[in-house]
């Protein structure tokens, strides 16, 4: 069975969208899309190309479907391993507004999503990757459905956009696998989930 995995990039106050240019997502009147992109060094480089190399299959929203459906096509380079995988693996988009999609190994899964997800583990050899589709993500770990969490912080605060662990995101524990700093900056972070949070208290024990 195939392990779920969630690479997301994140400001320092938790906003996810619209990190790779500006027109990627002005939902909201977003208007600082690309703060991602002064970052992208041959350290960061170099974990992305660690990350694709794991892949087996990727699950994507309809967004970030789009956006990579434009782009990574045209792409053809063989030895390019971004382009390589995500042009020949199967790619799973959750939508219910998608029909036709043209770009090739693209199925889209538009039924229940813990069910379909479940299913789609079970059957990939390797993980079973999310990239971006922040609202997709956040349904995931709501569903527990999430195993690892690559979680890239940049060194960046927007005061503005949306939040990958919104208020009312289900409470959960994280165990920290491994991590590294980029020469520019950025935090990357694994951590595996750990189920539901322990609690504990710093006060002082109360004297008779």
């Amino acid at each position: 069975m195939g392990k779920l995995v969630l690479t997301t990039f994140v400001t320092l106050d938790g906003v996810y969208q619209a990190p790779g240019g500006p027109s990627e997502d002005t939902t909201g009147g977003f208007e600082q899309g690309g703060w991602s992109v002064p970052y992208g060094d041959e350290d960061f480089g170099r974990f992305v190309t660690e990350v694709f190399e794991r892949v087996g299959a990727f699950l994507l929203g309809r967004r970030t479907y789009d956006i990579f459906a434009s782009y990574w096509p045209k792409m053809t380079d063989p030895a390019d391993p971004v382009a390589s995988k995500l042009n020949g693996l199967p790619k799973y988009v959750a939508s219910s507004t998608l029909t036709a999609p043209d770009w090739a190994h693209t199925t889209v899964i538009d039924g229940d999503l813990a069910k379909e997800v479940t299913a789609l583990k079970e059957r990939t050899d390797g993980e079973l990757q999310v990239h971006g589709s922040g609202a997709l993500a956040r349904s995931l770990l709501a569903l527990d459905l999430v195993d690892t969490v690559h979680l890239l912080t940049f060194p960046v605060v927007l005061g503005a956009g949306r939040r990958l662990f919104a208020e009312g995101s289900l409470p959960t524990a994280f165990r920290h696998t491994g991590g590294r700093i980029t020469a520019a900056g950025v935090s990357i972070q694994s951590y595996d989930l750990a189920g539901r949070p322990e609690y504990g208290s710093y006060e002082l024990p109360e004297t008779v």
